[in-house]
């Protein structure tokens, strides 16, 4: 099996608003805010992080284009290290999203391949473009069908706490679809005060913030600055730096990538989930990017995160820390 795999930028560098160590070795959408518990994982592992999750993007594909050989490596993967939940970052179902809670998709796309034991547990899913082809409330529905597909509307926040403190790890799981369309901008406008709303009454005790959505704000893949990118850095960029967001979390290009633009924000792209587009070398904001297919995981506690991208053999091609 052939696959394009370009891979840089593993090299030992410090930059940015946070503490950043690569290594190489290697709905009306209603505000759904609860604490979750950093013992969720089923297994016994334990290491020096409180949380951890793996990320996968842009992979509704009914097994093809190595989406089952991802899942495989991703349930190999959560079964052999402290593991909590799954972000899904978007397009959870090519070409047009599910019609229903009975669509075929929800099992062929999704079910029949993320069999795992190790992946029963809970998924926080976003929506992608793909996902708006047909009525995308549907996924926040599945939640009353799946037990694992756990989207209460379609945008909401999660707290997890960070070991034996009071502090805490804050997600926002957002819907960027909306901001493309300048018809939908009522929508756009109540999401946006929402996600002010939740930055700003934060509580002190967060130590970390993650905004997880669909598209990127930066990329080095094919929209580098296609309308998609442009428009979703002028209505989040002002955000991300506004409330010092410590990592944006996105798919919509399919390929892995971190990416460190002017400012305080992370950016990492796990849209690898099954069919791949190029990416482009020699970009200065980019840490790291692979054409390849795989997913990403991160681990989480007060001090610091560690985030390894996980190819679909089950290789870690790229390894980084930030820190506080």
């Amino acid at each position: 099996m052939k696959r394009r795999n370009f891979i840089k930028n593993t090299a030992l560098t410090t930059l940015g608003a946070s503490l950043v160590t690569p290594l190489m070795s290697l709905a009306d959408n209603n505000v759904v805010t609860h604490l979750e518990s950093s013992d969720l994982s089923a297994s016994s592992l334990k290491d020096e992080y409180n949380v951890h999750f793996i990320a996968v993007g842009d992979w509704g594909r009914n097994g093809e284009y190595d989406q089952t050989e991802v899942a495989k490596q991703m349930g190999i993967w959560a079964a052999t290290n402290p593991h909590d939940f799954v972000v899904s970052v978007g397009d959870n179902f090519y070409p047009r999203g599910v019609v229903s809670e009975m669509d075929p998709l929800w099992h062929y796309s999704f079910e029949n391949i993320y069999t795992a034991h190790s992946l029963q547990c809970d998924w926080y899913p976003v929506l992608g473009n793909h996902d708006y082809g047909s009525e995308p409330e549907v996924q926040v529905r599945y939640s009353k069908v799946s037990r694992r597909w756990c989207m209460p509307a379609l945008y909401y926040a999660k707290e997890f706490k960070l070991g034996s403190k009071n502090e805490k790890l804050l997600m926002l799981m957002i819907d960027t679809d909306p901001m493309l369309h300048p018809d939908k901008k009522p929508q756009v406008d109540q999401q946006m005060l929402w996600i002010d709303e939740q930055l700003r009454n934060a509580s002190a005790d967060v130590k970390w913030k993650i905004i997880v959505g669909h598209h990127p704000y930066y990329t080095v893949g094919p929209r580098i600055k296609n309308y998609d990118t442009l428009t979703i850095r002028e209505k989040l960029g002002p955000v991300l730096e506004e409330y010092k967001i410590d990592v944006y979390l996105s798919g919509h290009d399919h390929s892995l990538q971190h990416l460190k633009p002017e400012g305080y924000t992370h950016q990492f792209i796990s849209g690898a989930g099954s069919e791949l587009t190029p990416v482009s070398e020699g970009i200065p904001y980019s840490r790291f990017q692979a054409s390849d297919h795989g997913f990403m995981y991160f681990a989480i506690n007060n001090s610091k995160i560690s985030v390894k991208a996980i190819n679909a053999t089950g290789k870690v091609i790229y390894q980084t820390e930030l820190k506080k």
